[in-house]
């Protein structure tokens, strides 16, 4: 492994970077706190700051010796709202607010290569730090895009990396192509007639009518989508009467979509449409779909993977390089990915042996009160950041 030395050898102040932004967890465009010490950071560092892009998002502009391309770095600042379980002492401060995701890392780890680079601006090109709030459901990225992110920066290429439990810590896993699924939530209402729940005659039974709808959304992947696509619809959520002698009026469906791609997105919004309103009808009810579309799928550009990949193999070494095996869970870097060529990496976080003292009993998973980021990362990411700025804007000789 090949670790930028200046790196290695300050990473205990990094790791107290990171545990300070543990200890005080903020949500999606909440994250003034966060963004304050991020702006400290950078301006200490010597790096131009722009504040307020996206709300709460922040952007380091750091030049190089010579003009070239404009690469980006990104890195998500917010925390769940969920309580951590934790007791060891930089633990959340904030009950409720946890940072069960690995944010705090991503973010540590990109202010130590803002720390290097500042420092050794030997390469030929801009180096953009996209520090971006409420990744967790709040679209935070295509937010920074709406206020101007991309008019104001002259980025060519952004990159990015999320922290992965159970890869073996330091590993890096990346593929080119969809490598996160799109993110949909649907909301299925259905009218029916209400009665006495002994008098099930005189009534239409919306439950049962639901009962039925949640069966047939599932032929959807089974006969209309291509047994090679990757579909995943599901229903997680049925409220009607919460009493037991009631056959209640109205009767609601939630649930969520994901894939890979618009083409089968749309065939499934579209025969869902179809059946909700017609096995409803069949029923003498009522149905009305709510179809929303959040994040676009995660899709890695082949180029700038290629590149990415060459220089995980020469910090790393090749034999900790793999092939990501894609996820059906999200990531709002999609936003990024569909203006700008880039790459989406997959560090590996171990299996939470790093956890020494004062965790919870749960495992060390993503969205687990148990969670906490590995700080054997921070060097490591903080030199494929590096590694990648001088690979790609490296200076020529005249």
């Amino acid at each position: 492994m090949e670790l930028i030395p200046e790196l290695a050898a300050k990473a205990s102040t990094y790791v107290a970077l990171r545990r300070e932004i543990h200890a005080h967890p903020e949500l999606g465009y909440e994250e003034h706190r966060t963004a304050a010490l991020i702006v400290k950071c950078l301006q200490e560092y010597g790096i131009e700051v722009h504040k307020g892009i996206g709300q709460t998002g922040v952007v380091g502009v750091i030049a190089g010796a010579q003009p070239g391309l404009g690469i980006a770095i990104r890195a998500d600042m917010d925390a769940l709202s969920m309580m951590e379980e934790n007791d060891f002492d930089h633990a959340s401060n904030h009950p409720g607010k946890m940072h069960a995701c690995g944010h705090d890392g991503h973010t540590a780890s990109l202010l130590a290569a803002a720390d290097f680079l500042a420092q050794n601006r030997d390469f030929a090109g801009t180096v953009y730090l996209v520090f971006q709030p409420a990744e967790e459901g709040g679209a935070g990225a295509k937010a920074m895009i709406e206020d101007g992110l991309f008019e104001r920066f002259a980025i060519d290429e952004i990159y990015g990396y999320h922290n992965w439990p159970g890869y073996p810590a330091g590993h890096v896993a990346l593929s080119p192509g969809p490598v996160m699924a799109s993110a949909n939530e649907f909301k299925i209402t259905i009218n029916g007639k209400g009665t006495h729940a002994g008098m099930p005659h005189l009534g239409v039974d919306c439950l049962l009518v639901a009962t039925h709808l949640v069966q047939a959304l599932q032929s959807i992947v089974s006969r209309n989508s291509n047994p090679l696509e990757s579909v995943v619809l599901s229903t997680t959520k049925i409220c009607a009467s919460d009493a037991t002698n009631i056959i209640s009026d109205s009767c609601e469906l939630e649930g969520t979509v994901r894939c890979f791609s618009d083409e089968v997105l749309d065939m499934v919004e579209r025969r869902m449409s179809a059946l909700t309103t017609q096995l409803c009808s069949a029923f003498g009810c009522q149905g009305k779909l709510e179809f929303e579309r959040h994040y676009p799928p995660t899709i890695n550009h082949p180029e700038a993977t290629a590149h990415m990949t060459r220089v995980a193999h020469q910090v790393v070494g090749a034999e900790k390089v793999s092939q990501f095996t894609p996820t059906m869970g999200s990531e709002d870097f999609s936003f990024f990915l569909q203006a700008k060529p880039g790459c989406y990496l997959m560090l590996g976080n171990g299996d939470g042996q790093h956890r020494a003292h004062g965790h919870g009993m749960g495992p060390c998973s993503l969205h687990n009160p148990s969670y906490d980021f590995n700080d054997q990362l921070l060097p490591i990411a903080a030199s494929l950041w590096v590694a990648l700025i001088r690979d790609r804007l490296s200076v020529t000789s005249s």
